[in-house]
């Protein structure tokens, strides 16, 4: 049975707007977009202030300074979406950059657990290190797998394959016994279901799936202790105490908290983002989850499969039959490791999933040759 969702206290001052009011900030297009999962829609909002800002930097109008103000607004909308400080949260690209990082700092021999079939980015860094013990064990079975010489736990909270949800805080009292670091990436998460990012160590984001939000924008959150010790191999001039008088050397003076990680932004893609992020942190994180799971379910349902309690539901599709039937009828929706895969959010519904179950049972049912 699939683990229940973290249910971090929520600031109900934070909300702001139904789930009603939101779907109307994105297009008509949203019906059968069932995608979210590899790329989400973006808001109107979104659109409008791209095109604007290339106006304002076509006619010459725009400074690199200007981006600062929309940086910091998007820093702290995410900060209140995952529930942690401000100062605790770092500005950066890509999330596998940002995990490099932290396998950078890594001792030669240290143990690091990962999820067996996790996204490369939470693998890679650490593989290609080359002097480190990687051990790739299943999603269920993590904070189980940790023992004396772990160093550190690489997992995501929501495995991308498969919707799969790993229990991040037994992960944390495992890592916690034996004085092992953890590092989540809440990519599959954040946007869609409640996230306490305080239940890592150190957790990253790449908000273009459920967020929303161009690629280029990403986030990493570190604990108090760990930021003072881990090195910002990436550090440039925004990395800086003072961004605008860091540009040059000699001397280095990063900022005293999380921005010390911070790499200079794409900034189109971070004024896309602005809008978005601030409708999800306005958002009730738990009545969205709720919504998606209900669809999730309710695919489930319809197709006889157990009940997952997952926005995304992935089912076997080896020869892309399942796939290939789906796109032919205009639904838009992926498949990742040869599984159809279908992820439900704040704007899709029945219908929806009613699509999608007429054609897998079709799909599904014996040929009659």
């Amino acid at each position: 049975m699939a683990l229940d969702a973290p249910r971090p206290t929520r600031d109900t001052e934070r909300v702001t707007i139904s789930l009603d009011d939101a779907r109307a900030h994105f297009g008509p297009n949203a019906a059968g977009y069932l995608g979210t999962a590899a790329l989400g829609l973006p808001t109107r909002e979104t659109v409008a202030a791209m095109t604007a800002d290339l106006d304002v930097w076509f006619a010459g109008d725009r400074g690199a300074p200007d981006y600062d103000r929309v940086v910091d607004a998007c820093r702290a909308a995410y900060a209140r979406l995952v529930r942690m400080p401000v100062a605790n949260v770092a500005a950066v690209a890509q999330v596998s950059a940002a995990v490099s990082v932290i396998a950078a700092d890594l001792a030669p021999g240290s143990e690091v657990i990962v999820v067996e079939g996790d996204f490369s980015s939470m693998v890679f860094p650490f593989l290609t290190r080359g002097d480190l013990v990687v051990r790739h064990v299943p999603v269920a079975q993590v904070a189980d797998a940790v023992r004396e010489g772990t160093a550190l736990v690489s997992y995501s909270l929501v495995q991308s394959a498969t919707g799969e949800r790993a229990d991040a805080s037994a992960i944390r009292e495992a890592a916690a016994r034996v004085g092992a670091r953890t590092l989540c990436d809440v990519t599959q998460a954040a946007g869609v279901m409640p996230v306490d990012a305080s239940v890592a160590d150190a957790t990253v984001c790449h908000p273009y799936k459920w967020l929303c939000s161009p690629r280029g924008v990403a986030f990493l959150t570190i604990s108090d202790d760990w930021m003072h010790t881990l090195r910002p191999i990436q550090a440039g001039w925004y990395a800086g105490d003072q961004v605008w008088q860091s540009a040059y050397g000699p001397e280095m003076r990063l900022a005293p908290n999380a921005r010390r990680f911070d790499v200079s932004p794409a900034w189109p893609a971070w004024v896309g983002a602005e809008p978005a992020l601030e409708l999800f942190a306005a958002l009730d994180d738990a009545e969205l989850w709720r919504h998606a799971v209900g669809l999730g379910d309710a695919y489930c349902e319809t197709i006889e499969h157990e009940p997952l309690g997952q926005a995304i539901v992935s089912i076997p599709d080896p020869d892309g039959r399942m796939l290939a039937a789906a796109l032919e009828d205009g639904l838009r929706i992926t498949g990742r490791a040869g599984r159809l895969r279908a992820s439900f959010h704040l704007y899709n519904t029945l219908d929806d999933v009613e699509r999608l179950a007429r054609i897998v049972r079709d799909e599904a049912a014996p040929r009659i040759l």
